[in-house]
């Protein structure tokens, strides 16, 4: 999930965020016609398997930080009084499974200091890989330092920066004008003295975009593909009460299209695998076609208004699956998994 805006002071940002879970929690706000591209690909069964269960190994490395697996809760909220009960909720089942998190989008904070509670969730999960966020087409105007302050205040340990000019072209006010952030993203990843990732925000970064990135010295790309939430659906849902233009809100590169692309075009980056996983299969297909690492978002949404334990009980079965996956796949663990692959449907 994203929960980026434009031209809004603080409060209306604020107001926007709210709009935003509710259409996320209530609308049809899922790509229509597009799928992930998941479906047209196998992980191969092994009824032959020489592993046990009970220890199949799911620990990895992603952004130098160890992860129980390879699993991160992705960027939802930030901002209003309930974005930080969801955020620390999520905070807290992320520590207790060993996985990481990213910060919904910082930019609120920029504006309004009293933003900030909503994103601490330290105290609450002092271990894990903690991510902050920022937009692309902020980074012009943004000066480094400021954003270097922000992450220094929750914590974080990287930042995500979200690029989604077809959502912000939606968006009611939205940030339109992407010219000259290549150049700033470049001084920002120089600059600033954080691991930085580039990440859309659910409708892909294919070959295109990825090919813009070489030279720059990030150190992990999310290609947050289609197939699973569409963030031009829900700006046009929070804008019109309704999709209007329900071609558009469907575009963007599948995931596994998406991560197939960006391996080819940025083979020494590591790579983050979200926009649709909602199962273990879905996981294990990712990881098994050269993810380091998947992200889940909309899918803990509605257990993270409940409780921690009601996101673990979500999260946690999906990395249960994953688990199954390996074991009848024959692998025992992620680097087994990547040399066996995925078989074409």
């Amino acid at each position: 999930m994203s929960d980026v805006g434009g031209g809004l002071p603080a409060g209306g940002l604020g107001a926007r965020k709210l709009r935003h879970i509710d259409a996320c929690l209530h609308g049809a706000v899922e790509h229509g016609v597009l799928t992930t591209g998941f479906e047209h690909y196998r992980l191969p069964y092994n009824a032959l398997t020489q592993t046990s269960l009970a220890t199949i190994d799911l620990g990895a490395r992603f952004m130098d930080h160890r992860l129980a697996a390879p699993v991160l809760i992705g960027a939802m909220t930030g901002g209003a009084e309930l974005a930080r009960t969801i955020n620390r909720n999520l905070a807290a089942a992320a520590q207790k499974l060993g996985v990481g998190m990213m910060l919904g989008s910082q930019r609120v904070m920029l504006g309004d200091e009293s933003a900030a509670v909503s994103f601490d969730v330290r105290d609450v999960a002092p271990d894990i890989l903690l991510i902050g966020n920022i937009g692309l087409a902020q980074l012009p105007r943004t000066p480094v330092r400021q954003i270097a302050d922000a992450l220094a205040r929750v914590g974080a340990d990287a930042l995500a920066v979200h690029t989604n000019p077809l959502q912000e072209a939606m968006q009611d006010g939205g940030d339109t004008d992407f010219t000259g952030t290549l150049a700033a993203l470049s001084r920002l990843a120089d600059d600033l003295g954080y691991p930085v990732m580039v990440k859309e925000v659910g409708h892909g970064i294919g070959v295109q975009a990825a090919a813009a990135l070489r030279g720059i010295p990030i150190a992990a790309v999310d290609v947050a593909g289609a197939g699973g939430t569409s963030w031009a659906r829900v700006e046009q849902v929070v804008r019109y009460g309704e999709v209007r233009y329900p071609a558009a809100a469907d575009w963007g590169v599948p995931t596994a299209q998406a991560l197939l692309e960006v391996r080819d075009a940025l083979p020494g980056v590591s790579l983050m695998a979200s926009g649709g996983i909602r199962s273990g299969m879905d996981a294990a297909k990712a990881l098994a076609m050269g993810a380091d690492a998947v992200a889940v978002a909309r899918p803990l949404l509605a257990p993270a208004l409940e409780s921690a334990a009601a996101v673990i009980d979500v999260l946690g079965g999906l990395i249960e699956e994953l688990r199954i996956c390996l074991h009848g796949a024959g692998a025992s663990d992620l680097a087994r998994l990547r040399r066996i692959g995925v078989q074409p449907v």
